[in-house]
């Protein structure tokens, strides 16, 4: 039985691109809610259910780490975990994030305690860090690559937020203003590394299911949110 030829370089990132068909910015939810049309609560959902994915960012990417022998990759990898952590003196993404929180008028101890967080979205991103443990570190490392459909989906969400939500401190948006320059780096990044190491059509076919399952992620993550806000 012939084995498939792995696709060239640019067919290759292309179908990875091709994958942004299934990112969460076509979600139902997220056209409401950059179309101003979500209300506060809904709004403070999102905000409280994502800080369970964010607060779980790290962990994902140690495990990624933690399952690649190369190290120039792991020191590469690892400012992804310092920009959300923080370094000493710097509370990083997550400290933003919690900044965000106060500007929609949620409760930090109720945030950091998870009081808010959905099942579906617990889930939902448990399913996604335990899948980065136990996969190879190139399929987690093309499971991040949502990050290249997500830097103009952050700037138009803070344009959309300031726009039709002026009750939230602007304040708040810290977090994507910081975020957009780094993730267009990370992106840029990681499709170089996804392309170089995975080299095989087997692990092109892994790196995009990779992707794929990471949408899905997201996606599960939207709809419980929109599920409990009563939406069908």
């Amino acid at each position: 039985m012939a084995v498939a030829r792995p696709r060239g370089r640019d067919e290759f990132a292309e179908a990875l691109r091709g994958l942004g068909d299934r990112y969460w910015d076509r979600h139902p939810f997220h056209i409401r809610l950059h179309a101003g049309k979500c209300e506060p609560d809904e709004v403070r959902s999102w905000v409280a259910n994502r800080w369970y994915y964010q607060r779980s960012l790290s962990q994902k990417n140690a495990a990624i780490i933690a399952n690649c022998p190369l190290p120039e990759v792991r020191r590469r990898w690892v400012e992804r975990i310092t920009f959300q952590d923080g370094h000493e003196g710097s509370d990083g993404g997550l400290g933003d994030w919690l900044v965000l929180a106060d500007a929609v008028g949620l409760d930090r101890a109720d945030m950091v305690a998870e009081r808010h967080v959905l099942r579906g979205v617990r889930f939902a991103v448990d399913a996604y860090v335990a899948f980065c443990r136990d996969r190879p570190w190139w399929e987690g490392a093309a499971a991040a690559l949502t990050e290249l459909f997500s830097p103009d989906h952050m700037a138009d969400r803070v344009s959309a937020w300031r726009r039709h939500y002026g009750w939230i401190d602007p304040h708040g948006f810290a977090y994507f203003e910081s975020r957009i320059p780094v993730v267009r780096a990370d992106s840029a990044y990681t499709l170089d590394l996804v392309l170089v190491h995975c080299d095989t059509r087997e692990r092109q076919d892994a790196a995009l299911s990779a992707l794929a399952f990471k949408c899905d992620v997201l996606g599960a993550m939207l709809d419980a949110i929109d599920y409990h806000g009563g939406r069908r």
